[in-house]
């Protein structure tokens, strides 16, 4: 497949791209190579190839989900710069 100047223009109004005069140029060359090789990937034989979703077949690690006990009040604001009843007072932020 041919890439022209006005697809390669076209491309990089879609991407929102500001390619200059000099950059054009190259940029074809770049996406005919890159073309040619998804181009190329067609001509493979893959009837045999299973689809993959991932690449490696790992098992997932999986930890009983058990209750613990958490901090009580007084420990969770035992660090806490400044409490007001029961709660971390913080500045206001407007």
């Amino acid at each position: 497949m041919a890439v022209t100047r006005e697809d390669v223009l076209r491309c990089a109004q879609l991407t929102h791209l500001s390619l200059r005069e000099e950059e054009v140029e190259p940029m074809r060359k770049a996406m005919a190579r890159l073309l040619e090789h998804a181009q190329s990937l067609e001509a493979l034989d893959l009837a045999a190839v299973e689809p993959t979703t991932h690449g490696q077949a790992l098992p997932l690690r999986r930890r009983e989900d058990l209750p613990v006990e958490g901090l009580t009040q007084a420990e969770a604001l035992g660090n806490a710069p400044s409490s007001e009843l029961g709660c971390f007072r913080v500045p206001k932020v407007l």
